[in-house]
């Protein structure tokens, strides 16, 4: 029989112990989803070959995956609640493997879109499926915290794995290996979690929230899109500017609705806790720093500096290595140390990493130069992760923990969406703008400039630096090459200043008591 939690005006039932098979199914489920998320940033270089791809097509790789896994998550945390966590966690697994299988045989990027899609889906489902399962058998504070520890682990695991995957795959010259080996593993995550998973549930007072998943859905869809596609459509461009509208009516509209439904998708009232606000905020804008700066890497080393997925993979482990490495130390400074230190020193090492990034020539391709800072952001996101979700889960009251660790998730997710998104956007727009103004001023000659140019108007500064020498003679690839190393050290900046944002807010706004009053009492409308 499922566990189930019961949040009414009687007494808490059903936070049993934690079986090993729970742990071990929810663990390798989220690692399973992670390294499906983080695989596309090693084969950048592969699919900017084989395809070649505007700068907004190679983003919308990694977004169409990010982008269902954002706006479902709190849905299918409610239906976990309703229907069960063992039947969604093994069902994303399926949708996963389905996904993965779809885009291991595309014949071009609109079906890579789509499978990336299904695969995303997938992952929302595991994702708070996974935590929740976790947390609802976890009996006091500190086994919260070690759990909430090993789940981070093993999701930056799945992070670790997937650039070791990338470049072992992409040795046979074909992208298309990794999504065979994600899907054939997704397969495997579903049979484990049938056999050993004890299902749990919290179905009292729980429902669907329609009106509330349509309009965070299209609104966040809408956002991405004005995000990625500005630069390259024009900010002013018609499509572009429907987008914004979309996203503020969407977010009134959400906000309205969440505030008079019985059962929403997102209590508003969480937010009355300062706690659980500021964590929400550096939530977003610190993970949109971490991953902005993985894709800012990726494509330095892909289609930027044309390296080998060997060394693609090599230079991104320490990425999300050490998160891996340090599960002993993070276990113990999560019970032992102000959660608002952890976090400050987690957002203040990615920022040093990024800083140290952005002063390294885009000529310079030796590995270690590379490899020293993005360890140091790996460190401090091994850091902030596992600190900003146990911050969230402690600082409510324990009936409220399943919907704030499912908005946590839902907020790591949406920086991870982020990052590529504004990253892209960022570096590409001032990489086209250098590369127009360097290609107007060369003395190359008046044909090569009119090809490299409307090369560049096709496809971006991305599509001259990738053109065979034989198309395109003289130093026209080398100038947009040049653009691009300009364009992405912007985009590392913008990451290390994201960090340090986060860093001053934590250190200032995250004080007083770990539980803070929030205005509303545990009610039948509570999961």
């Amino acid at each position: 029989m499922p566990r189930t939690e019961k949040f009414a005006s009687g007494p808490t039932v059903g936070y049993g112990a934690l079986r090993t098979g729970t742990l071990v199914a929810g663990c390798l489920a989220v690692c399973i989803a992670q390294l499906g998320a983080a695989i596309p940033a090693t084969l950048n270089g592969l699919f900017q070959r084989d395809l070649h791809l505007t700068g907004s097509q190679l983003t919308w790789i990694s977004d169409a995956f990010l982008l269902p896994l954002t706006v479902l998550q709190l849905t299918f945390g409610v239906l976990g609640d309703m229907y069960g966590r063992r039947r969604l966690l093994v069902s994303g697994a399926i949708l996963m493997m389905v996904g993965e299988a779809t885009a291991a045989a595309s014949p071009g990027v609109s079906v890579l879109w789509l499978g990336q899609a299904i695969a995303g889906v997938g992952a929302a489902v595991i994702f708070p499926s996974s935590l929740a399962m976790l947390v609802s058998g976890s009996r006091s504070r500190d086994q919260r915290a070690n759990v909430i520890a090993v789940w981070t682990a093993l999701l930056s695991t799945g992070g670790f794995l997937a650039p070791v995957l990338g470049g072992v795959t992409g040795q046979s010259g074909s992208w298309k290996w990794s999504f065979v080996v994600v899907g054939s593993l997704a397969a495997a995550g579903a049979l484990v979690g049938a056999a050993f998973a004890e299902d749990s549930r919290a179905p009292e007072g729980r429902s669907l929230d329609v009106g509330g998943q349509l309009t965070i859905g299209f609104g966040l869809f809408a956002l991405l899109f004005v995000i990625i596609q500005g630069p390259t459509d024009g900010w002013s461009t018609p499509a572009v500017i429907a987008g914004y509208v979309l996203f503020l009516v969407c977010s009134v509209l959400f906000v309205s609705i969440e505030r008079r439904t019985p059962s929403p998708l997102l209590r508003l009232e969480l937010f009355r806790n300062r706690r659980f606000a500021v964590v929400s905020v550096v939530s977003v804008v610190g993970m949109c720093s971490y991953l902005g700066t993985c894709y800012a890497a990726s494509i330095r080393l892909g289609p930027i500096q044309h390296q080998s997925t060997v060394r693609t993979a090599i230079a991104l482990v320490p990425l999300s290595a050490m998160a891996l490495l340090m599960i002993p130390l993070t276990a113990r400074l999560l019970i032992r140390v102000p959660p608002r230190w952890l976090l400050s020193i987690g957002f203040a090492t990615i920022a040093v990493g990024d800083f140290l990034i952005a002063r390294l020539p885009v000529a310079l391709t030796t590995l270690p130069a590379l490899m020293v800072p993005l360890a140091l952001v790996g460190v401090g996101f091994a850091l902030a992760v596992s600190s900003v979700t146990a911050t969230a889960v402690n600082t409510v009251p324990l009936p409220l923990a399943g919907m704030a660790s499912a908005a946590t998730s839902l907020f790591i997710a949406l920086g991870f969406t982020l990052g590529p998104a504004v990253v892209g956007a960022v570096s590409l727009s001032r990489a086209e703008s250098s590369f127009g103004s360097a290609l107007v001023e060369s003395q190359l000659p008046s044909a090569v400039k009119a090809v490299a140019g409307q090369i560049s108007t096709d496809g971006g500064p991305l599509a001259v630096a990738s053109a065979p020498p034989e198309s395109l003679p003289g130093r026209a690839g080398s100038l947009a090459v040049e653009a691009l190393g300009h364009g992405f050290t912007i985009g590392f900046i913008v990451c290390g200043v994201a960090a340090s944002v986060c860093c001053l807010l934590t250190v200032l706004m995250l004080r007083g008591s770990d539980q803070e009053p929030i205005g509303l009492v545990p009610s039948p409308n509570v999961g």
